[in-house]
């Protein structure tokens, strides 16, 4: 099967979760600055999960460009990533309305550490399908940011019960880690 569909479906997921992550941010009632005041946490909230957002819809348009086809099982690990994408705007509403407490901020986390397993497993179905020599296995198969990630996750999410603090800057961590493009793929590509 070629992967246009699946392109096509997945940026219209994503750009679906980022509209309503948006639409979570309420409007103060009143026409002051310290209006705003409550909405700061909620606006952070919706600032670090628009950074993953944006992050996993970079990484994943650069690992279908390496992609010459896709099967069945690919769909579904696909699928199985946009359900976990899917679960951000939640987290991102509870952490930002509960000012970042334990509970919220070690579900964001799971959520997010199972946005990566999912993206590795489908990372792996593709690397399956067009085997060892493929384009997307030769980028990839010295991850170090990937296996950072997922150790800053599993730490993250039982440290929010230590301090939410940490489990956050670790969460930031990730992201500035992955904020710069990836360029191992665009060098594998450019090397055909």
């Amino acid at each position: 099967m070629t992967k246009n569909r699946l392109e096509a479906f997945s940026d219209g997921v994503l750009a679906i979760i980022i509209t309503i992550m948006i639409l979570e941010i309420k409007v103060p009632e009143d026409h002051s600055f310290e209006s705003l005041k409550p909405l700061i946490p909620v606006f952070l909230s919706y600032v670090l999960s628009f950074v993953y957002i944006g992050i996993y819809w970079n990484n994943h348009h650069h690992m279908l460009q390496a992609v010459k086809k896709v099967n069945g099982s690919i769909l579904w690990h696909n699928l199985f990533l946009l359900f976990w994408l899917s679960l951000i705007p939640f987290g991102t509403s509870w952490i930002g309305s509960q000012l970042f407490a334990s509970v919220p901020m070690s579900i964001y986390g799971f959520i997010l550490l199972m946005c990566a397993v999912s993206y590795f497993s489908l990372q792996n179905k593709i690397i399956k399908l067009e085997g060892k020599d493929s384009t997307l296995y030769k980028a990839v198969e010295k991850d170090k940011k990937g296996k950072i990630s997922l150790a800053c996750y599993i730490a993250a999410v039982p440290l929010a019960f230590v301090s939410p603090w940490i489990s956050g800057l670790l969460y930031i961590a990730v992201a500035l880690i992955w904020i710069i493009p990836d360029k191992r793929i665009e060098n594998q590509i450019n090397k055909l």
